[in-house]
């Protein structure tokens, strides 16, 4: 096999893989969509019944009349409509991720990269859909940590404060400027290495969780090496 063949074949796999993380990413959204539509259908029926059981309660006392059955006829269509287009799952801020349970992190987390995947250049769209299957797998393991463990700390400084903070300094870089080099480097290529840091470290999170090892866990430097404007911040 020559040289061009073996590096057409790791483009190969390499794109297979891609393809598969971001099979895999869609699956679960479309499952989380299912889902809420399920939630919302309940809703909307139970509010139905009660108010079908509640005029005939009323029914046995007080005629309804035409008037009547007209008005429940339109408080069924309007709790209907009502439940359908409001009060769904609330968008998912950065600013909260902090507050969230350490086992509900990983899925929060994932959606909210998934909403700012679009807007990001195409390298760092790879590195969100690798982030996300990470996030997915990292998911059970912190199930059963304890959020008092030192090694919960570093999971929660990576996940919910450096990840975000990485993606919001470079949203705050002008459009037409993200892609200007300062210091040698793009801020586009400046996320992209910096996302690539994070995947490679929730990888090795989530390796140490499942051999147990949270001392090492909790003892780990981690330094993310993006700069921007010399001073480490994007903008």
């Amino acid at each position: 096999m020559t040289d061009v063949d073996r590096q057409i074949a790791r483009s190969s796999e390499y794109l297979d893989r891609t393809r598969e993380r971001r099979l895999s990413l869609d699956s679960r959204a479309k499952r989380r969509r299912e889902a809420e539509i399920l939630k919302r259908v309940g809703r909307i029926a139970a509010a139905d019944v009660a108010i079908i059981v509640g005029a005939m309660i009323v029914g046995w006392f007080v005629p309804l009349g035409v008037g009547g059955a007209m008005l429940v006829m339109a408080l069924l269509v309007a709790t209907t409509l009502l439940l359908a287009f409001v009060g769904g799952t609330p968008e998912i801020k950065a600013e909260r991720l902090a507050e969230t349970p350490l086992k509900a992190l990983p899925l929060q987390t994932e959606q909210w990269l998934e909403r700012q995947r679009p807007a990001l250049p195409a390298p760092a769209q790879t590195l969100v859909d690798s982030i996300g299957v990470r996030l997915e797998t990292l998911g059970p393991q912190l199930a059963t940590l304890d959020e008092r463990e030192p090694a919960a700390f570093e999971v929660r400084k990576l996940v919910a404060d450096q990840l975000p903070e990485l993606v919001r300094s470079y949203q705050s870089v002008p459009e037409p400027l993200r892609r200007s080099q300062r210091n040698g480097r793009t801020p586009d290529q400046q996320l992209a290495d910096g996302l690539k840091v994070i995947d490679d470290e929730i990888a090795a999170m989530t390796n140490q969780l499942a051999q147990g090892n949270l001392d090492q866990l909790a003892t780990r430097e981690r330094f993310l090496q993006i700069r921007y404007q010399g001073d480490g911040e994007a903008g």
